[in-house]
């Protein structure tokens, strides 16, 4: 099942598998409820009109997007290139605790066809396609979207304290098209794949899989919530796989993010 989010003249409107959900239900009404309650409500809803209107990102105004990082082993490997404190990533890897720190507010989120910005400040610019969990009020995770953790390298290289200017910072996050309700089992082996056109021309293409990486879902969720409550729902991105090498974003290329059932394409702009 596929939630999505619609623009429509009277604001926004969620849909289950392209059918207008009623207009009282969207996605925090949803994420209050503990996940099998969710499920029943979704499958009793009466959904007779289909879906119009422009998708935006499949998120709420409000909902906080968090991310985990150097969860997988390219990802540890690429922190450390940037790095002048190169062990550090190592530590973090190895380390029971996972790095995870807050990425963006629903509002600031980019979805479909909507442009992802570099920073003007920045030299070195990269995407990075993750798995996107989505985690409601009881900690559950209820489904995934396909996420893009726009990221200042060089920035964060210099010193890793600038961490949060190197991720968080206006066209920094991007969701997307939907949200694909899974068990947690159903996520744990998805392919991830990112592609980026410049000028027509395909200049990277790369595939994933979620099974690479070292946590398990529900630890990197423990850990968020650990002391954290969330009583409308959460995101969680869930690190990176895939760094091109010796690559830097420019404006209008085209970052496509595909993860498992979800898809997300975003123009780039420096403006």
């Amino acid at each position: 099942m596929l939630l999505t989010k619609h623009k429509t003249k009277d604001g926004s409107r969620w849909a289950l598998d392209n059918l207008f959900l009623p207009a009282n239900i969207n996605l925090t009404t949803l994420l209050e409820m503990p996940r099998e309650k969710m499920l029943e409500v979704l499958k009793n809803e009466s959904k007779t009109e289909s879906a119009t209107g422009e998708k935006e990102a499949p998120i709420d105004s409000h909902h906080e997007v968090w991310a985990a990082g150097v969860t997988y082993l390219r990802s540890r490997d690429a922190r450390k290139e940037e790095s002048s404190v190169a062990d550090m990533y190592q530590k973090v890897y190895d380390a029971e605790r996972p790095e995870i720190f807050s990425k963006s507010i629903g509002w600031r989120v980019s979805g479909n066809g909507q442009p992802i910005r570099i920073r003007k400040d920045s030299k070195w610019n990269v995407p990075e396609p993750e798995l996107v969990l989505v985690i409601n009020r009881f900690n559950e995770i209820v489904g995934y979207c396909a996420g893009n953790d726009v990221s200042s390298r060089d920035i964060e290289g210099e010193n890793p304290l600038y961490l949060p200017q190197a991720k968080v910072y206006n066209g920094s996050c991007a969701l997307g098209d939907g949200i694909f309700l899974a068990s947690v089992d159903e996520i744990k082996n998805i392919p991830i794949h990112l592609e980026i056109q410049r000028a027509d021309k395909n200049i990277f293409s790369g595939d994933a899989n979620t099974s690479m990486m070292k946590r398990t879902l529900p630890e990197l969720v423990d850990f968020l919530t650990r002391e954290l409550d969330f009583p409308q729902g959460a995101f969680l991105m869930t690190g990176t796989c895939l760094v091109p090498d010796n690559f830097t974003l420019q404006p209008d290329d085209v970052v496509t993010i595909q993860v498992g059932e979800t898809k997300i394409q975003n123009p780039v702009s420096a403006k």
